[in-house]
């Protein structure tokens, strides 16, 4: 399959492009500063991405972040801009793959999951929850045998060691990475994953 990964330079896009390499798939890297560029915050950037890289059968999302915020302190335009990048940029994506992609072919997208509720985590849990929502949804209004789904991670182990904390509350990249493997690979439609 041709797969284009976005976020493809991140802890857990670069792991994912590995994995779908080794299991022999055509795998096309996007990012904002790789040499297929792509910001899913903007609309015209998505439209010209899919201009470029054409003939595809899947489409992973990586490249979903969202801040920690106070929720007394945060501003309206701080909570606008955290909805706009992880699930607005997201949701825009769907819609123009769903336009673009081989009938049968699927998207993956990225939300996150918490395992006890976090101090600055309302506005992730929000997004998150709307995501989850979303592919619920959307993956019955999908034409063309097209399939949508949900990669939710909790903390990855790799990242927590980079910020000097205890990896052991993680999970490993390289087993997150294997849940997309398996969303572009298999048959599961409107499914949100916990790896």
């Amino acid at each position: 399959m041709k797969v284009l990964v976005i976020g493809a330079t991140g802890t857990i896009g670069s792991a994912v492009a590995h994995a779908l390499e080794a299991s022999r798939h055509q795998v096309v890297k996007a990012s904002r500063r790789g040499p297929v560029k792509v910001d899913i915050e903007d609309p015209s950037s998505l439209d010209a991405l899919f201009d470029e890289v054409a003939d595809l059968d899947a489409v992973v999302c990586c490249a979903a972040g969202g801040p920690l915020v106070d929720l007394e302190s945060v501003t309206d335009e701080e909570i606008a801009a955290g909805v706009q990048g992880k699930l607005l940029g997201q949701v825009a994506l769907v819609r123009r793959a769903a336009r673009r992609l081989r009938d049968g072919g699927s998207v993956t997208l990225t939300g996150g999951t918490f395992a006890t509720p976090l101090a600055g985590g309302s506005l992730g849990a929000l997004v998150n929850t709307g995501l989850e929502g979303f592919v619920r949804n959307a993956a019955d209004e999908l034409p063309r045998g097209l399939r949508v789904n949900l990669i939710s991670p909790g903390w990855i182990r790799e990242t927590l060691e980079s910020m000097g904390a205890d990896g052991s509350e993680g999970t490993p990249v390289s087993q997150v990475a294997q849940a997309y493997v398996t969303a572009v690979e298999g048959t599961a439609r409107g499914r949100t994953v916990r790896p």
